[in-house]
């Protein structure tokens, strides 16, 4: 059965992204929003990455701050309740080399929110990091806790709006709109690029969010450019824009590598210290 990830729940990253079993169905005849999200917005991310993760943040003024990061990614497919573990070895810049970062995240059955950690070389400690709201700002970007997780697709009412041109394309828009109210978005609006080929619905990939705060201002916009390497998907570069606060987020993925047989042992606290290279076989 296959794994597929959700791109808009997260890249993330990161990026990053969350998962769900069993989604990729035969689609339906009948073109509907809830068909779009259902065979656009999860895609299949195959069973481990490794990759180069570089993140760029902009203030309103122009000023960057960059962090690169070796990436590595494993689908646990529930065992255990785990969906999925991510670490990031920190490469840049020079005076935060040798920190890590671990991430678990649990099927949404368990009820669990994410466990995290962070290694600080200098204190040779690793402390675990509380996600306190879902709405803080992932590794300080514009993406929350929130957008990095795993959303159900029956947690939004998802309405097709008919097409519209982005960037000299057509694409496909949808409306989702939480059944809950009182959440981080009042709605969130998908642009969704797929064509009428036999591929179509193999190869369409959602292009452009945008997010409504809880008064349904727009709150910030999502592009989305993909990349797909032995037949999973992953992002290529993703830039996140706060429109109200005038600052964002670039994500680029790099040098990837799919289904190399990493190890659930290699996503431990003690490989934090000593880093996954040394592990990995």
């Amino acid at each position: 059965m296959k794994i597929v990830r959700c791109c808009y729940g997260l890249f993330v990253v990161l990026l990053i992204i969350g998962s769900s079993e069993a989604l990729m169905a035969e689609p339906s005849t009948v073109l509907t929003g809830k068909e779009l999200m259902k065979q656009c917005g999860y895609k299949f991310a195959g069973n481990d990455q490794v990759s180069t993760f570089t993140v760029t943040l902009r203030d309103k003024s122009g000023n960057e701050k960059k962090s690169i990061y070796k990436r590595y990614w494993k689908d646990f497919k529930g065992k255990g309740q785990v969906l999925e573990k991510m670490m990031l070895f920190t490469e840049f810049p020079p005076d935060s080399k040798g920190g890590a970062f671990m991430r678990v995240a649990f099927t949404p059955e368990s009820g669990k929110v994410a466990d995290q950690w962070i290694y600080l070389p200098v204190l040779r400690k690793i402390r675990r990091v509380t996600i306190r709201d879902p709405g803080d700002r992932f590794l300080n970007s514009d993406l929350t806790y929130q957008d990095v997780s795993f959303r159900s697709l029956d947690e939004d009412e998802h309405v097709y709006l008919g097409m519209e041109e982005v960037a000299d394309e057509s694409l496909y828009k949808v409306e989702s709109t939480p059944y809950q109210q009182g959440g981080l978005y009042s709605k969130r609006l998908f642009w969704i690029k797929k064509d009428d080929s036999p591929a179509g619905w193999d190869q369409c990939v959602v292009k452009k969010i945008a997010y409504y705060d809880g008064k349904g201002v727009l709150l910030k916009e999502q592009l989305l450019k993909w990349q797909q390497v032995a037949g999973a998907w992953m992002w290529d570069r993703v830039i996140v824009t706060d429109v109200q606060e005038r600052h964002e987020s670039v994500f680029e993925m790099s040098n990837v590598m799919v289904n190399v047989g990493l190890k659930d042992r290699q996503f431990s606290k003690r490989v934090m210290r000593s880093g996954i290279d040394s592990r990995r076989r």
